[in-house]
């Protein structure tokens, strides 16, 4: 399939409410509009902003489980974006799902969760919920497949009867499923009409391409050339094997090469390189980053996916000690790097000099 850039104009821009602010004074109506300012038509609602949002709004503390509240709060964030003209288009990040074992506490919490979550959603007029690939340590959750699509199964089940969907992501340092193959094979499995794939630029290329860990910033063991061959052979592979339709959308950042290799071992929260790598080294595309994005993207448009591209980036800048920006500005280069991508992407076209 070739890229035409008059077939790329038309894609729909999200931008996730948890990657744009620094400050604690950088509310989440302010969030709201700074990313319609900049002309973006979605949001991906973060459950972070709807804690923040509802202890402020309805002047008191409330805690994750604070349903009722939540809900409160998330029919107020609805009107707020539909006066802003944002379309909520996801909530996320539902994380540590999937793979506890039957009858454990875990997995019941998993399970309350997801009610919770659910509940959350129609007060906020989503119809997609984002499942990230479970980090838990593979001693409490086990690495059986078989495990983890029927835990899937049923919680798309229990959206299916609200009409709602899941979007399965791969994060890089998943315990169980890091890379694209795995969460396209897990949502093969799972076989529901209602559950597809949340992809990522930033999961794709920092699993398969970059590594935090190594003093170059690449996965190591391969020369240049072999690593990018092995990369591009996985992207024309994602390209012949996931259908259009069963990509939900694309989210858009890059990643800056840390100043010094991190450490390979977990931090004392138990996060692993990649995560941390994750949490604040991601700025936008075409700003200081050095991941193969394009190629990705590119990957992914070949599919003949025209859905969202989303917006999800954690830029605390090269360091990663901290950026300060005015999120007007940053917005609107975030809305720039959408149509430099688009044009990289695009096989036919040809810059005016």
């Amino acid at each position: 399939m070739t890229l035409s850039i008059d077939t790329l104009r038309n894609i729909p821009v999200s931008y996730a409410t948890c990657s744009i602010g620094c400050k604690p004074e950088h509310t989440l109506l302010k969030k709201l509009d700074a990313i319609a300012s900049a002309g973006f038509t979605a949001i991906e609602l973060s459950m972070p902003d709807i804690l923040a949002f509802a202890s402020e709004h309805l002047k008191k503390d409330v805690g994750p489980k604070d349903w009722d509240d939540l809900c409160t709060a998330a029919r107020e964030i609805k009107a707020q974006a539909d006066a802003k003209g944002l379309k909520i288009m996801m909530l996320q990040p539902f994380a540590n799902f999937e793979g506890w074992p039957e009858d454990s506490p875990e997995r019941q919490e998993a399970f309350n969760r997801a009610k919770g979550w659910i509940r959350i959603m129609e007060a906020c007029g989503t119809d997609m919920l984002q499942v990230g690939s479970s980090d838990s340590p593979a001693s409490k959750i086990g690495l059986d497949r078989v495990r983890f699509v029927a835990d899937l199964r049923e919680l798309a089940s229990l959206l299916s009867q609200h009409k709602l969907r899941l979007a399965y992501e791969n994060w890089c340092w998943s315990t169980h499923a890091p890379d694209w193959k795995d969460v396209w094979d897990i949502v093969r499995l799972v076989d529901r009409p209602n559950v597809g794939l949340c992809l990522d630029t930033f999961q794709t290329a920092g699993g398969e391409w970059g590594d935090p860990t190594t003093r170059s910033g690449l996965v190591e063991g391969y020369t240049r050339e072999e690593l990018n061959a092995k990369f591009h052979r996985s992207m024309r592979e994602l390209t012949e094997t996931i259908p259009a339709d069963k990509i939900y959308l694309l989210q858009i950042s890059d990643a800056y090469k840390p100043p010094e290799p991190f450490c390979k071992d977990e931090d004392e929260s138990g996060l692993r390189p990649r995560g941390r790598w994750s949490h604040d080294f991601r700025p936008l595309p075409f700003q200081g980053g050095y991941l193969p994005i394009v190629d990705v993207a590119k990957a992914v448009l070949k599919t003949g996916f025209r859905g969202w591209f989303s917006y999800e980036v954690f830029d605390s800048g090269p360091d990663g000690k901290g950026k300060e920006y005015d999120m007007h500005e940053y917005a609107k280069t975030a809305m720039h790097s959408q149509k430099q991508l688009l044009e990289a992407c695009a096989e036919d076209f040809v810059p005016v000099i």
